[in-house]
């Protein structure tokens, strides 16, 4: 195994016989976090941009080598996927980020659960990117899109929640 290797396994977490991509989702939302609360969002989707454009020329190569397409154990693209989803949903700093009123663990948590219904189920888009599209452009794209799916849908589901709360209808 070499440095690509590393990187496409996401520190090998991605080498887990059961669930590698859970796993790395997973690991992906432990590495947002510190990222989110000392820097803020913007940087988090900054490094999802790259990632990506790194992740497509490794999975390139990789697959230049003689490598699977879309092996299950590359989990760079859930890191990509899940670093959009928690770009766009617990999208503001908050002071507590470990108290559950102002919101920012459930989208998180939220965010993740989401993005792992969409990155599984693949409907619409996101299916076509990862049958059709190539190489590294089909593994990342896939689950870039996936995440901004599962931000997107995070940030709606905590907004209602918090206009019901609001409204007169509890």
């Amino acid at each position: 195994m070499n440095y690509n290797w590393f990187f496409l396994t996401l520190g090998y977490s991605g080498t887990v016989n059961k669930a590698p991509g859970t796993v790395g989702s997973f690991v992906a939302l432990i590495l947002a976090l510190p990222i989110i609360l000392f820097m803020d969002n913007y940087t988090l989707f900054l490094a999802a941009i790259v990632v990506t454009l790194m992740g497509i020329e490794a999975v390139n190569k990789y697959e230049q080598n003689g490598g699977e397409h879309d092996n299950k154990h590359i989990v760079i693209d859930e890191l990509a996927g899940m670093w959009i989803a928690l770009s766009i949903a617990p999208a503001y700093a908050v002071e507590n980020p470990l108290d559950w009123q102002n919101g920012f663990l459930i989208q998180a948590l939220l965010s993740f659960v989401l993005f792992r219904y969409f990155d599984i189920t693949k409907p619409s888009i996101i299916g076509r990117l990862d049958r059709e599209a190539p190489g590294g452009v089909g593994v990342m794209l896939d689950d870039v899109v996936a995440g901004f799916a599962a931000g997107i849908s995070a940030a709606a589901i905590w907004q209602g929640w918090l206009y019901l709360q609001h409204s007169n209808l509890f």
